[in-house]
């Protein structure tokens, strides 16, 4: 069992999640680079929609379901699972930058959190959503709240990218992020549901995504010719 979200446990995650914790993730656009250059995503709702169908069809709803599984793993102190689940996160990156954006991202946030505590970091090569998911468990902090604010951390990524590359207002990137709060926490409410739905079914058998289009761009920014971003 996990504690409520107490003011410590509050504190904890707008540290972890905040731009300045040191992940890089400002340096990731998870191929909206390239969409954006395609002329796919030109105006505030277009990224509202493409960051829509990230969290709740592609590597976010990915994210969520090992976020889930990897947490509850964690509490019980399952070594295997989370092996597992580690490897299935790898294997389910749809191109080699995204893997390469989830790892690196993984390795500074354990990185920086073992530095912070004085302690040796876990391993360096853990996808960032399973990172959180970890240290979050490790902390007793609350299922929910957590992957709520995890994956409010990458629609604000996703959004600060879009509103540098398109480009848009600040006030533009809010009307985003505002746009996706129910989002968020549909995604929430339906990966916590999968979980308990699917308890005694292997991961593999449920986790997966549906956003081809993002993948295609991912693809094609590996060979872009000129690029901001590292994915």
């Amino acid at each position: 069992m996990t504690d409520p979200l107490d003011d410590r446990g509050l504190l904890k995650l707008l540290t972890w999640l905040s731009p300045s914790f040191p992940v890089g993730a400002y340096a990731y656009s998870h191929g909206l680079e390239y969409a954006v250059e395609t002329g796919s995503i030109a105006t505030a709702q277009d990224l509202t929609d493409w960051v829509r169908t990230i969290i709740s069809d592609g590597s976010g709803r990915i994210d969520s379901d090992l976020f889930c599984a990897a947490h509850q793993a964690c509490l019980f102190g399952n070594d295997q699972l989370l092996d597992e689940i580690h490897e299935l996160a790898l294997a389910l990156r749809g191109t080699s930058e995204m893997a390469l954006e989830s790892s690196a991202q993984g390795k500074a946030f354990n990185t920086t959190r073992a530095q912070l505590a004085g302690d040796a970091p876990e391993k360096n090569d853990v996808p960032y959503a399973i990172a959180v998911a970890i240290a979050a468990a490790q902390e007793k902090l609350a299922l929910r709240a957590t992957l709520t604010a995890f994956l409010h951390a990458v629609v604000s990524n996703l959004v600060s990218a879009g509103v540098r590359l398109v480009p848009l207002g600040q006030t533009d990137g809010q009307r985003c992020i505002l746009g996706l709060e129910q989002v968020i926490l549909e995604a929430t409410d339906n990966a916590l549901k999968r979980q308990t739905e699917n308890q005694d079914v292997d991961l593999i058998d449920y986790v997966g995504a549906a956003a081809p289009m993002v993948d295609w761009a991912s693809m094609k920014h590996e060979t872009q010719y000129t690029r901001l971003f590292r994915s």
